[in-house]
Formats: structure tokens, sequence, C-alpha cells
């Protein structure tokens, strides 16, 4: 079924996506996609798919370990990642299987310690997702540890009428720019 609405909201926000594809390659020309590594259900690793929000010779890190991201954003780049427009193309993830719409975040390849304590926890049994409980409880301005126990609570309280608040809960978020560093 998320695979199937995947491709639904990939055709129905085709247009967009074209409009975001150009901003890219006009502000920073090609590849128009961030392509990463990122850690999935049973700590395997996927490549995770998003509109390029940083200029091209960016090490691949989180951004709040960059010297000064200042200087690494694409012109665009901030009011893409602050509107969450960046993540439009992970429906490609949903539709591969990679991840699905609400779970804990996928982690960074590199995020060693947040893949430790979620596994100590079993959260990695999970399947990320584009969100989460940690997402729209506090995002990018939480400890690991935060985002351990938030994603730890999901697993125990998981349900459809969770999985709707943390859905609208998501969109508020969004449409506010809440709890987003750029």
């Amino acid at each position: 079924m998320a695979r199937i609405l995947s491709i639904l909201l990939i055709i129905l926000l085709f247009p967009l996506f074209l409009i975001l594809a150009l901003i890219v390659i006009i502000d920073d020309g090609f590849p128009v996609f961030f392509k990463q590594q990122r850690v999935g259900k049973f700590n395997r690793r996927f490549t995770i798919y998003k509109f390029r929000t940083m200029k091209k010779k960016t090490p691949d890190i989180a951004t709040h370990l960059l010297k000064s991201d200042k200087f690494a954003y694409t012109k665009t780049g901030p009011f893409l990642r602050k509107y969450s427009l960046d993540e439009i193309p992970q429906l490609l993830n949903i539709f591969k299987n990679d991840i699905t719409y609400i779970g804990p975040r996928p982690a960074l390849h590199n995020q060693n310690d947040l893949i430790q304590m979620r596994t100590l926890k079993g959260i990695d049994k999970l399947k990320p997702g584009i969100t989460g409980w940690a997402q729209v409880n506090g995002r990018d301005s939480l400890s690991i540890s935060e985002k351990v126990d938030l994603d730890f609570y999901y697993m125990v309280n998981k349900s459809h009428m969770l999985d709707l608040k943390i859905l609208m809960m998501t969109f508020l978020k969004v449409i506010k720019a809440e709890d987003v560093s750029s």
C-alpha cells in the first residue's frame, strides 16, 4: 500500500518535483539529487535521495559538524530545508521499500553512537520513515539520547492513531518551519 501511495504522490507532485529540480539546476547546476548512505531496518545501508541543498564539494557529514554551514548551502538550500522540500525525493525511497512514511529517521552512515543506541533498544528492527515521533518533538534540536528515547517510545506505542498524530504534527511543523537548523 505504501508503495502504491508513493507512486500516486510522485505523479501528483511531479510538477513541483520539476520546478524544484529546475531551481537546484539554476542555483548550482547538476546533480539535482543529493545521495547519501543511510542506515535502515536491521542496520542495512541504503541510498537516500534528497534535493541538493549544499554546494557540490561539501563534505558528507552531518550539517551541524560543518565548520561554517553558511558557505556550504546553495542560495536556495536554506529555503528548501526550512520547508522540508528537499525531502520530496524520498518518495522514491518509499517506492524502493527502503523507508516508510512514519518511523525513526534513518541514521547517517557515520552516526555510530545513534546506530549503537538504537540497536541496544531494538529500534533497528523498525523501518525508518520520512517523519517520526522524534521529528515532531524536536527534530534538529534534540540530543542523540533524546532522539533514541523518542524512537523507543514510538516503537513501544506504535499504532495507526499515533501515526495519524505524527502525520498531522509533521504538517504543522513543516508549515511553521519549526525545529529546523539551517
